[in-house]
């Protein structure tokens, strides 16, 4: 293996990892050919040792010319009091430097001086001006180098170091709650698919029968046909699925004379009939039923509060401004998935994998995608309309919580990954890696392993862009919610890549920058007030279950499973002091160590 030093410095450099340990203790080792299939597909050259080395070469240089890296995370009680400067490697010389620390409260602390490099490498260390609270703040950098003044910016994450303790909502009481797939609810009112509505008579159900919380399915957002129903495989994991709206609750509809003439019409109940009596969830053709009701309470929003001069205009105008660009981008791409024309007779009006798009539709900030976003500007509105009263019917969720007493409310559900053809993938194209596929080794479950058809997040990416994705789809899944499962939460530290085209057998583990993820974590689950669950089902790398305590993240357990030598069900007593377990049915319990909680199952 010595004939390829420089490939291997590369993989580790970038976070391939050279060996795991499966689930039987065997160690698999890291094939050369592996390391070269996912460098290429990050954007690095290493089919040689001279392709490798320059990419090494490159890597280094690239540190150097940004002077400090994109973000830090640190906890509020680890502070250092110093940072690392990395200066160019062609400069020399003593260094004028200036440090402005802007606190996310919008106080500055400013610091310069002077400082003489080490000898052996262009790095020096400069004092923090402050020690700020947990939050989001900016570290501005100015160094005045001999015949010129180079400056960076670093975003400066203080995390509160642990996440919501569970014992914050049920102290050292027992609880328990119910969870179910909301797709699967029916009842006399919704369309043949649960809805919002439902979901606030559950709560208020479960919260008059002592439940702690009620736990739904991932509500990110779908295309809601054929094949692409999966709530682990969304479009994406920013927005929510518009198939959940309760149509009759949205406020337009009390005094939309065209949309109630519309419901009550023949054919209209005749469909909505027939979706009802189906034996299995008639995805797409709800969705259609509700889209063509929504299409008339949306005009009837425009007629009445596009110009904000309303109460229900000004909360519109404050949710778009507040999403910003990813949520023009999200409706922008659901424009363009209903409106080119290819493959419309096999997706029911739909072209969902923009990969398959005309190329110059392809890139979200091409010259073409620019002129149909100004060309099909009620269209888009109309799918922001449509994310809007999603959050607002959250909104009666969580107020019903509160009535209800419900110690702990909504339990929401992250997904791990998003589609490839969806939009998440199309938006921010430079963080997610094409060409590969995140999945499982083998196991006893797949004894081939697993792909799970989404691409992985590029690490390096995530951290040049100061984690803003992982933010937001965090913020996202927090809003209303009082407690949230992370799906394979292992994937925070590592996840196993396969390159497209190979079995499972032939992937690879890559690290992922799990002190800062969970860091961001604490600080947003401490802000929304939520508690935090850890799916960590399977293969486990051991410094997982530590990290987890750590960070006052529960743990995963399916009681089905646990079970002793003699197949019985085991008791509470015997499960992990820090475990959510959940039964197969629609019910889940949990408990944690009386010292912070003790909720018993």
């Amino acid at each position: 293996m010595a004939d390829r030093p420089h490939l291997r410095d590369l993989a580790d450099r970038v976070g391939i990892l050279p060996f795991y340990f499966d689930v039987e203790g065997v160690k698999r080792v890291t094939k050369d050919s592996i390391r070269v299939a996912l460098l290429s597909a990050m954007g690095l050259d290493a089919s040689s040792e001279k392709t490798a080395e320059r990419a090494l070469r490159g890597l280094t240089s690239s540190t150097h010319e940004r002077l400090v890296s994109p973000v830090q995370v640190q906890a509020a009680d680890k502070i250092p009091s110093s940072f690392p400067l990395a200066l160019p490697l062609d400069s020399s010389g003593p260094v004028e430097w200036h440090v402005k620390l802007c606190e996310e409260s919008g106080k500055i602390h400013i610091a310069s001086g002077r400082a003489d490099r080490e000898h052996d490498a262009g790095e020096i260390r400069l004092p923090l001006p402050a020690s700020p609270s947990a939050g989001y703040h900016k570290l501005q950098v100015a160094a005045e180098l001999p015949g010129r003044v180079v400056e960076a910016e670093q975003s400066f994450i203080v995390s509160p170091g642990q996440c919501t303790p569970l014992s914050r909502f049920v102290g050292e009481q027992q609880a328990f709650g119910l969870w179910t797939n909301l797709y699967t609810l029916r009842s006399r009112h919704n369309m043949g698919v649960g809805d919002l509505s439902d979901l606030k008579v559950l709560t208020e159900f479960a919260g008059a029968n002592g439940a702690a919380f009620v736990g739904v399915n991932p509500l990110h957002a779908l295309h809601n046909i054929g094949a692409q129903i999966s709530p682990y495989c969304p479009v994406s994991r920013l927005y929510r699925n518009v198939l959940y709206l309760d149509v009759e609750a949205v406020p337009e509809f009390a005094d939309c004379p065209k949309a109630k003439r519309l419901l009550a019409s023949t054919r209209f109940q005749a469909d909505l009939r027939r979706v009802r009596d189906s034996q299995h969830v008639a995805y797409g053709d709800v969705l259609a039923l509700k889209l063509e009701l929504l299409r008339l309470l949306h005009a009837d929003f425009r007629a009445h509060h596009a110009g904000g001069d309303t109460a229900r205009g000004r909360s519109y105008s404050a949710f778009i401004e507040q999403q910003g660009d990813p949520l023009t981008l999200f409706a922008t791409f659901m424009t363009l998935a209903s409106s080119l024309p290819r493959n419309r007779e096999e997706t029911g009006g739909t072209q969902t994998n923009w990969r398959d798009w005309p190329e110059e539709y392809q890139r979200s900030e091409s010259r073409e995608v620019l002129a149909f976003r100004n060309s099909n500007q009620q269209e888009i509105d109309f799918h922001c309309y449509l994310q809007f009263e999603l959050d607002r019917q959250m909104e009666r969720v969580s107020d019903e919580v509160r009535r209800s007493g419900m110690a702990i409310g909504l339990y929401n559900d992250l997904a791990i990954g998003a589609a490839a053809e969806g939009s998440d993938a199309w938006a921010f194209p430079d963080l997610f890696v094409s060409g590969v596929r995140v999945g499982a080794p083998p196991d006893p479950y797949s004894d081939t392993g697993q792909t799970w058809g989404f691409p992985p997040i590029d690490p390096r990416r995530l951290r040049e862009t100061a984690f803003d994705y992982w933010t937001r789809i965090l913020r996202s899944a927090m809003d209303h919610a009082g407690m949230l499962r992370i799906d394979h939460v292992m994937g925070l530290f590592r996840q196993f890549w396969v390159p497209e085209g190979r079995p499972a057998t032939e992937g690879a583990y890559v690290a992922y920058p799990a002190e800062d993820l969970l860091g961001i974590l604490a600080l947003e689950s401490q802000r929304h007030n939520t508690v935090i669950v850890g799916e960590d089902l399977g293969t486990v790398p051991p410094e997982v279950p530590p990290a987890l305590a750590e960070w006052e993240i529960l743990s995963s357990r399916v009681l089905y499973f646990e079970r002793d030598y003699n197949d019985n069900f085991l008791p509470p007593s015997a499960y992990s002091p820090r475990a959510a377990a959940r039964s197969r049915g629609p019910t889940r319990r949990i408990h944690a160590p009386s010292r912070r909680a003790n909720v018993r199952g």
